[in-house]
């Protein structure tokens, strides 16, 4: 007689922070920005990060995607502990594996949208037709087609948000970290935007994390990470009927 199978397959987080402390300045003018953090963030799914201006949202995804090292504690994205990675290697892995949408669009001016949006394949070595192809098509997917050619001064506030997310979502990264993605958009646009995370996220090699204080879109997350004076307080999930449980972190 066959034994059953007993041997469950465990989902690996795409991030895990341990004991993130992250200090800016010294002395009397030292601000403590993050205090301890710890966060498991799991792919195929978005997970939302919340709390007041200042809390230290922006700061703690920042040292997430590779952009700021953590003053003390662990960061593992996607496998591999990027606090500890040297600059030649943190770089080429953050652009192959790490798409950033920052609440600045940082747009290049003399660029057109599409080749804004094909920035990170041309610095991956993609020719450039080939990479304005691509990203045309991810800027369809965003509702801009028809603004492929347009510059940046010719574009509204929430078309430039739109650019910046096609260029992080158009080497397909494994990891896409977003500030504050809907705060230039209407109602319905910022719906739109949301839809198409949940479509990337939604795939088991991916995760989505989003810095929001928009909760309109707050149904999106599967997670969502409540922060109040740099540390993680509350934790909120949905569970199996779609209701949301939550736990305090102390």
């Amino acid at each position: 007689m066959m034994e059953p199978n007993t041997t469950a397959t465990a989902i690996e987080p795409a991030v895990v922070c341990r004991g993130v402390s992250k200090t800016f300045g010294d002395g009397d003018s030292k601000v403590h920005a993050l205090r301890g953090v710890d966060i498991e963030v799991l792919p195929g799914a978005i997970s939302l990060l919340v709390g007041p201006s200042g809390c230290g949202k922006t700061t703690l995804i920042s040292i997430v995607a590779g952009l700021l090292d953590p003053t003390d504690g662990e960061v593992h994205v996607l496998g591999h502990r990027i606090d500890a990675m040297k600059s030649r290697h943190l770089v080429p892995f953050r652009g192959e594996n790490i798409g950033f949408v920052f609440q600045q669009y940082n747009l290049l001016p003399a660029l057109t949208a599409a080749e804004n949006a094909a920035v990170p394949l041309l610095v991956a070595g993609w020719r450039r037709g080939k990479a304005v192809r691509k990203a045309r098509e991810v800027l369809d997917a965003v509702g801009l087609a028809d603004r492929a050619n347009a510059l940046p001064s010719q574009l509204s506030g929430g078309q430039q948000q739109r650019v910046a997310i096609a260029r992080a979502l158009v080497h397909d990264p494994r990891l896409l970290v977003c500030d504050e993605p809907t705060a230039a958009l209407d109602a319905k646009s910022g719906q739109n935007v949301m839809e198409l995370f949940s479509r990337v996220a939604v795939q088991n090699d991916r995760a989505v994390i989003i810095v929001t204080h928009d909760n309109r879109v707050f149904h999106f997350g599967e997670r969502i990470f409540h922060m109040s004076d740099g540390r993680i307080e509350r934790v909120e999930g949905r569970g199996e009927r779609g209701a949301r449980s939550g736990e305090d972190i102390r």
